[in-house]
């Protein structure tokens, strides 16, 4: 079977790989892989994929075995991008893609590692996980003899270009939005990571149900569980309890996300994946209701959860200690080993620096802290 032989279940306005616009070095198709399938596959066998499963996603790693990492994460973002891709009939493969990379560049201890790096950084760049996603896929990983990075289709590089105002073409071309599956692993981004991130909070203890249930989407989601669970509900552990009320937030997330979204791209009007880059805003998001309760309880994650002393103590102790290990490496740069400073000329000491951090996992940052002689 053809990699593009699928393509006729495709809506119209669907990425389709026959229309890929292709990869910056060309390369022969392959007989049954469609070119975001390799890319899947390029991204999972990569250095940098198996790392996210050493770095933390709000709690640091080594505080419990059940909370997420940096890998699990990103696998629930590609099952909700799937799911989502597949019930508006876009390319689940593009969307699945995207999905897998776009933490790639992400530094260890969360985003207090981040904004430690980029305060770092602040007089040679700045640095961002998103931009750092990018330099991965397409400079820092080395898997193939004939080129630097994974040589990825250009719609997948496009999916992790999230900050750029203006998307360019090869052809020098400005567009103003990215394909429908990229803008689907945008949010499929934020329903996994706030519905983990309560799950998370409330295993720790951090959370409370009796707190969430002031939250309009918590609530209806314990009431449809409740419903759901024919009662059974209320004498299930609290384990149980918590899984299956997030288990129908997701649920009402996605099914929000879905009839919104073909609404709106029924409503453009758009019949080719060209003519949803060139529409001049967004069509896949969430109704006006539903955006206002999940930025009600992104408020009180943030409130009870992420600045939870408890979470803050520790990411500043992390934070200290990536600190540390970076004037460390910039004063000693021999440390940085052969593969790290043969980019040292072209892109200058910080940044070969900040790749070399931002490529640590928690434990290995940890050790390397504790390496050093300090007072």
């Amino acid at each position: 079977m053809s990699p593009d032989s699928r393509e006729f279940l495709l809506a119209p306005y669907a990425q389709k790989a026959s229309e890929s616009i292709g990869r910056d070095r060309s390369e022969p198709e392959h007989p049954f892989r469609s070119p975001y399938q390799r890319d899947r596959d390029r991204i999972i066998h990569g250095t940098s994929f198996r790392r996210l499963d050493g770095k933390t996603q709000v709690f640091l790693n080594g505080k419990g075995d059940h909370y997420r990492t940096r890998l699990t994460h990103t696998i629930e973002v590609a099952s909700v991008s799937r799911t989502v891709a597949r019930a508006l009939g876009l390319n689940e493969d593009l969307a699945e893609a995207i999905a897998l990379a776009h933490d790639l560049g992400h530094p260890p201890f969360g985003h207090a590692g981040e904004e430690t790096l980029d305060r770092l950084m602040k007089d040679q760049g700045g640095f961002d996980h998103n931009e750092q996603s990018l330099r991965v896929v397409e400079t820092l990983e080395e898997s193939y003899p004939q080129h630097q990075g994974l040589n990825l289709s250009c719609e997948v590089l496009e999916g992790l270009k999230k900050h750029h105002r203006d998307l360019v073409r090869p052809d020098g071309s400005r567009y103003p939005n990215p394909s429908l599956e990229a803008q689907v692993a945008n949010i499929a981004d934020e329903i996994a990571y706030y519905s983990h991130d309560l799950e998370d909070g409330l295993a720790s203890g951090l959370l409370s149900q009796e707190d969430l249930i002031s939250l309009d989407l918590w609530r209806e989601a314990a009431e449809q569980a409740l419903r759901e669970s024919s009662g059974s509900l209320s004498s299930s552990g609290p384990r149980t309890h918590r899984k299956f009320v997030l288990r129908c937030l997701i649920n009402r997330e996605v099914e929000d996300l879905v009839s919104t979204s073909r609404a709106a791209i029924a409503g453009a009007g758009v019949r080719s994946a060209r003519e949803v880059r060139e529409h001049p805003t967004r069509l896949i998001g969430y109704s006006a209701e539903l955006k206002s309760r999940n930025a009600a309880l992104r408020g009180h994650l943030y409130e009870r959860f992420y600045r939870h002393p408890e979470v803050h103590d520790a990411n500043e102790n992390a934070c200290r200690q990536m600190e540390a290990v970076f004037v460390d490496l910039i004063e000693n740069p021999e440390k940085l080993g052969i593969r790290t400073l043969s980019r040292h000329d072209r892109d200058g000491l910080h940044r070969v620096t900040a790749d070399y951090v931002a490529g640590m996992t928690d434990p290995y940052l940890r050790s390397c802290y504790n390496g050093l002689s300090l007072p």
